[in-house]
């Protein structure tokens, strides 16, 4: 009889301990979801002083680039009305994506995790995440018609100029990190 206890003993252990791994695991997924939705979704940042956010490019950078391509008064209006249509969208999708991720916390913090609501929940948010993604998609579609397509090909020109660039400043940074760090 003892060791028949004893047996059981040691299975109700397991299955806590297999249980309490279970919830670590799914507590460390859940942080690094929301953590990921956070910045991919953070508002403002970099766009708002000019340069490029999750949005899109800000009013400044934007100005520069359509100065690239040289665009008409008309093409610049028009751009301008699309583009902040899009912010305005974003913004409601940023606002939802953290609605989504105050939820997620709420449902992480209680004493039992509902698997299924968690499911449900991770399945609203590459929804909200795919949404945004098919809002910019469609802002940046909706910018391209009003260019000509030499102005589509001399932006795009330019972009790969500074991504190349960009990937050599990068190489020139690690290559000085490395060499700082021995």
């Amino acid at each position: 009889m003892k060791n028949l206890h004893h047996t059981t003993v040691q299975a109700a252990t397991h299955t806590a301990s297999r249980a309490l791994r279970m919830l670590a695991v799914t507590a460390v997924v859940a942080i690094s979801t929301t953590a990921l939705q956070t910045a991919q979704a953070a508002p403002g940042g970099y766009g708002e002083r000019g340069g490029w956010s999750m949005n899109g490019p800000g009013p400044r950078h934007m100005d520069r680039m359509l100065d690239s391509v040289d665009a008409t008064a008309e093409q610049r209006a028009r751009i301008k009305q699309i583009t902040e249509a899009g912010r305005a969208d974003m913004k409601a999708q940023r606002e939802q994506g953290q609605s989504l991720r105050e939820q997620s916390a709420a449902l992480f913090a209680q004493p039992n995790i509902d698997a299924r609501a968690a499911e449900a929940l991770r399945q609203q948010m590459l929804a909200q995440q795919d949404q945004a993604s098919k809002r910019r998609l469609q802002t940046m579609l909706d910018v391209s018609r009003v260019l000509t397509p030499e102005q589509r090909q001399k932006l795009a020109n330019k972009m790969q100029q500074r991504r190349a660039m960009k990937e050599r400043h990068q190489g020139e940074r690690q290559a000085l990190e490395g060499q700082t760090a021995r």
